[in-house]
């Protein structure tokens, strides 16, 4: 048998569903992908979404629509960067917000020069974001993030309250963080998901994160597990993934066993009472 192949079983309330999204084409995307060099920018501090991007977040919130996850998805989390929360936003926030609404918008009108109108905080999981499932860091300018307070004006309804400082204290102008610091910080990241109560969470990042920390990951799957799992993202790419606390860094107990045996009753194995039997007759 190859190895990683098989049929294993984990109890349910030790997995978590997780659906891994790549942020939608950004700016500093369109002049990357033919020279890695336009990625040293300044041009790019931040990078928003192109307006391809904003129909590639269209349509993945159509296919979200369709198929029920947005329904199933108790909180959605986002790398604090411009094109990941306007992704975030696009994808799974409310519909119809109106400046007449009693609500916060997720994201005001423009924000980013997205061209788009509000967006609703009603009707949609919370959102929330957190550095640890940032791009890799360091000399990229599209991969700095701005101010907080300057985010909190333009996603007003998002909750920013795990970033600890209002500044880009992770981002260095003249180091890079290594493909294993990187990879350590994803494993971090998906840890730390046990702390948290939800059991279905969407989490909206980029190609390096989402790349060095599943390859990180894949050691016992089966081959051809490995290839689904862990090649590159396209832009605004969704993929649903089942998590495993084999650590017990969980503390969950199961919502939906039953421990049975309600009212209290005689109730031995019918294999032991096989074996009582049995035992009865050579005497």
């Amino acid at each position: 048998m190859e190895a990683g192949a098989g049929i294993g079983l984990y109890p349910l309330h030790r997995c978590k569903t997780i659906y891994l999204v790549r942020h939608a084409q950004g700016i500093h995307n369109v002049d990357g992908d033919k020279n890695y060099k336009a990625y040293m920018s300044q041009d790019y501090f931040d990078a928003e979404l192109t307006q391809l991007g904003w129909q590639q977040v269209d349509n993945l919130r159509k296919h979200v629509r369709s198929t029920g996850l947005h329904k199933k998805i108790e909180l959605v989390i986002s790398s604090p960067l411009m094109r990941t929360m306007q992704t975030a936003v696009g994808v799974f926030g409310g519909d119809g917000y109106t400046d007449m609404s009693d609500v916060l918008p997720l994201m005001v009108a423009n924000a980013g020069n997205s061209n788009r109108a509000a967006i609703s905080s009603s009707n949609c999981p919370p959102i929330i974001t957190e550095e640890s499932c940032r791009e890799h860091l360091g000399v990229h300018p599209c991969d700095q993030r701005r101010s907080i307070s300057d985010y909190q004006f333009l996603f007003p309804a998002v909750d920013f309250s795990l970033i600890e400082s209002d500044e880009d204290k992770l981002w260095k102008a003249d180091v890079r963080e290594t493909i294993e610091e990187l990879a350590a910080r994803g494993k971090k990241f998906l840890n730390w998901l046990w702390t948290r109560k939800e059991k279905e969470i969407a989490i909206v990042t980029h190609s390096g994160f989402l790349f060095h920390t599943l390859n990180a990951l894949q050691n016992e799957c089966h081959p051809d597990v490995k290839k689904e799992i862990c090649s590159h993202f396209a832009n605004c790419e969704l993929r649903s993934m089942v998590i495993v606390d084999r650590s017990m860094l969980g503390s969950d107990v199961s919502v939906t066993d039953y421990p049975g045996k309600i009212p209290k009753g005689i109730d031995l194995p019918s294999d032991a009472v096989v074996e009582n039997d049995n035992n009865i007759k050579g005497e």
